[in-house]
């Protein structure tokens, strides 16, 4: 389906996120993307999409759900290496920004053709954060930041 046409705004939600969700785990796993870029990407947007919603629930006097403000859980035993043990400037040095914009564009180009809703959207983020914050937090090395995100069969 990530060679078809943009789903139109009325089409149902449903077929709007499995539109982004396919497009997302083919362009990551077409191009290998490592799961900080990945990272990076996702807390974009995740933030973004949050303020939104949360401006729209302040004006309404409504309050969002944990299950979108928060990051979900993960179940990662021990303690994980803290980032600032890596090397910073190594690791952004080490970036691929056209790789980072391409799937910036890829994921805002069709959230704003679809009109995808705010709250769905964050909601797919989400589960791809959670699933990065697991890789992120089994990382014992810089190294491991930038091997390519393991997507799960089906996902």
């Amino acid at each position: 389906m990530a060679d078809d046409a943009l789903p139109a705004p009325d089409a149902p939600v449903e077929e709007r996120l499995l539109f982004l969700q396919e497009n997302m785990v083919n362009f990551a796993n077409q191009f290998s993307m490592p799961v900080v870029e990945v990272a990076l990407v996702l807390s974009k947007y995740i933030r973004i999409l949050l303020e939104s919603l949360e401006t729209a629930a302040a004006r309404n006097g409504e309050e969002l759900p944990e299950g979108l403000t928060e990051p979900w859980g993960t179940d990662v035993e021990g303690e994980a290496p803290r980032i600032d043990s890596f090397p910073l400037e190594t690791l952004l040095g080490s970036l691929d920004e056209d790789r980072m914009d391409i799937l910036d564009t890829l994921i805002r180009t069709i959230l704003n053709e679809t009109r995808l809703p705010f709250a769905p959207a964050l909601t797919l983020l989400r589960e791809w954060e959670s699933m990065v914050r697991v890789q992120l937090a089994n990382s014992s090395s810089p190294g491991q930041l930038f091997s390519p995100i393991d997507l799960p069969d089906g996902f």
